[in-house]
């Protein structure tokens, strides 16, 4: 850990409270100029960080800088773990950890970015990641699942947050199948799941599981603005709110890495999904088939039935409510 990251964990440790220059010195062994150097730059680098004298140097609580030392203070159990590689600004995390993964990358190592330039979701679109509003990360997993099951890591993926954007909001979410997830008829987050196959075994050599979402998001572009949406309309100011949910998130996927093969977490999807029991459209192609959504099932597929009456288990697609 450099100079300037030991600064600032004491400061997140201290977050409100002024701290010395001299006892800052002194705590990292350095010289005071080598102190107010290196403040000097985490105030460039957007940090509210006040310097009064006879005082010291003050972390403010509302200062939302998403870095190691401001998410790890929130993080439990195995999630203390975690690796965090955060950039200023990346074309997609998840091309990232793929590339990361595919190199030997650990369980658990989270590519976080404050803005993403070419973000992507499913079905090849992209997702709009526009810096200082949202929260942009990928994580590599290595779960023991085969291809078969490899959507319920989508489905953890998505109750995780759901659960994290309620807990620290106290907004109700709902999820879409099989990966956004939404807050007043709005989407908020999207989850892209991507992995690759190990052709010896059948199984996956690793996963990234990607995940964007609008924090405080107000400005869309035209051809999503009627449908997408934010957590808040404007953040909390006196906490450090997006580190919080990230935290919250990274706690509840790492409890559920053990766990994926036993469903636990089935029935709280099925509970938040807004598409069981509605009318729908299924996109195959350059085909638009009407439905009904009637379940979710134990593989997290969709159970869809046409208008014909026959019924289909859908691993994959794109579906859509449909106006009666």
């Amino acid at each position: 850990m450099d100079i300037k990251e030991s600064i600032l964990k004491v400061l997140e440790n201290n977050r409100g409270k002024s701290i010395s220059g001299t006892k800052l010195a002194n705590e990292l062994s350095v010289t005071r100029s080598a102190i107010w150097k290196n403040i000097k730059q985490l105030q460039e680098e957007g940090y509210k960080i006040t310097a009064v004298n006879n005082r010291g140097y003050c972390l403010l609580p509302e200062n939302d800088i998403i870095s190691p030392q401001s998410i790890k203070p929130y993080l439990k159990g195995q999630a203390r773990d975690f690796i965090f590689d955060i950039r200023q600004s990346v074309t997609s995390t998840n091309t990232l950890a793929k590339e990361m993964a595919s190199k030997g990358a650990k369980e658990g190592t989270v590519i976080i970015a404050r803005e993403q330039t070419e973000g992507r979701g499913r079905m090849g679109r992209s997702f709009y990641s526009p810096a200082n509003t949202g929260i942009y990360f990928s994580i590599i997993l290595r779960p023991k699942l085969t291809i078969e099951d490899s959507l319920l890591i989508t489905t953890s993926a998505a109750v995780a947050v759901a659960d994290a954007i309620e807990e620290v909001s106290g907004s109700k979410t709902q999820i879409k199948w099989v990966n956004d997830i939404y807050v007043s008829d709005k989407k908020v987050c999207g989850i892209l799941t991507e992995a690759s196959l190990n052709f010896e075994n059948g199984g996956l050599e690793y996963a990234v599981v990607g995940i964007g979402i609008n924090i405080n998001t107000d400005i869309f572009p035209d051809d999503i603005k009627t449908i997408a949406g934010s957590v808040f309309e404007s953040k909390p100011k006196d906490i450090p709110i997006t580190s919080i949910l990230l935290a919250n998130i990274i706690n509840n996927i790492a409890s559920s890495m053990g766990s994926l093969t036993d469903k636990r977490y089935l029935d709280e999807y099925k509970r938040r999904s807004f598409l069981i029991g509605k009318p729908i459209v299924v996109f195959k192609g350059k085909d638009k088939l009407t439905a009904k959504a009637i379940d979710i099932d134990d593989k997290a597929r969709l159970l869809v039935e046409y208008d014909d009456g026959s019924l289909e288990a859908l691993q994959s697609g794109e579906v859509s409510v449909r106006a009666v």
